[in-house]
């Protein structure tokens, strides 16, 4: 089974539903015959390549309620054991972390690249990291298995960019407009942060449909207004 998860390194949902649909997989009996493959999207395309508080960028966009919505993001990152921290987190790009898991994926494998992507949201919402400085993702790169001379070469390149903004087309085509997104085998979409116990149950229902697979496409429902509503962040 193929899992394509659309999600961007500044997404906090997108976080928070990548640990729940890994602890989904780690009760999944058929974990082993499960690829998953992070696909890029980005929330603010607009922003700076140049790193700025991230508070700040988020009360110009959705004003005072970015208070309330933090809290209840600490709360539930708690549960998940992600320890926010948004008052030292960092807006910034994200097209080059997403260069670099497509090169994770297509040179190291989804293993390395999920690895990877795991370490570009920590440094993002937990240690306050630039994830848009080229020395620190080749840190996360080589730490996450990843060559530093390939690595270091790739990112003064423009390697790469044509295929993520490709991929990013793509999703908005298939009528994504909210991360994070699960697309199973190429046919069933589920959008949001859905609890461990939701993932579990896709997982089994989608390995039962793919006995006899129909004709589909991806039909997510998405929220309708610009903001960061419960399970996901949309555009």
């Amino acid at each position: 089974m193929k899992v394509e998860i659309y999600s961007d390194i500044a997404c906090p949902w997108c976080y928070v539903g990548k640990r729940r649909f890994e602890r989904a997989l780690a009760a999944y009996p058929g974990a082993d015959t499960v690829e998953v493959a992070y696909r890029p999207y980005q929330l603010a395309p607009e922003a700076s390549p140049e790193a700025e508080p991230l508070e700040p960028v988020l009360r110009r966009k959705f004003g005072d309620r970015v208070s309330e919505m933090h809290a209840h993001l600490a709360e539930v990152g708690s549960r998940e054991g992600i320890a926010f921290d948004f008052a030292n987190a960092k807006s910034v790009n994200t097209l080059l972390a997403h260069r670099l898991l497509h090169l994770a994926e297509t040179e190291y494998g989804t293993t390395a690249q999920a690895t990877l992507k795991n370490a570009l949201l920590h440094a993002y919402f937990v240690e306050g990291g630039n994830v848009g400085d080229r020395d620190q993702l080749t840190e996360l790169a080589v730490a996450a298995g990843l060559d530093r001379d390939r690595v270091t070469a790739y990112l003064a390149s423009d390697e790469g960019t044509a295929e993520v903004q490709a991929r990013i087309s793509e999703a908005q085509l298939m009528g994504i407009t909210a991360v994070p997104t699960f697309v199973f085998e190429g046919k069933w979409a589920v959008q949001g942060a859905q609890e461990a116990s939701t993932f579990l149950q896709v997982l089994e229902q989608v390995a039962a449909e793919t006995a006899t697979p129909t004709p589909n496409t991806p039909t997510p429902n998405t929220p309708t207004a610009d903001d960061c509503a419960d399970g996901s962040c949309a555009i």
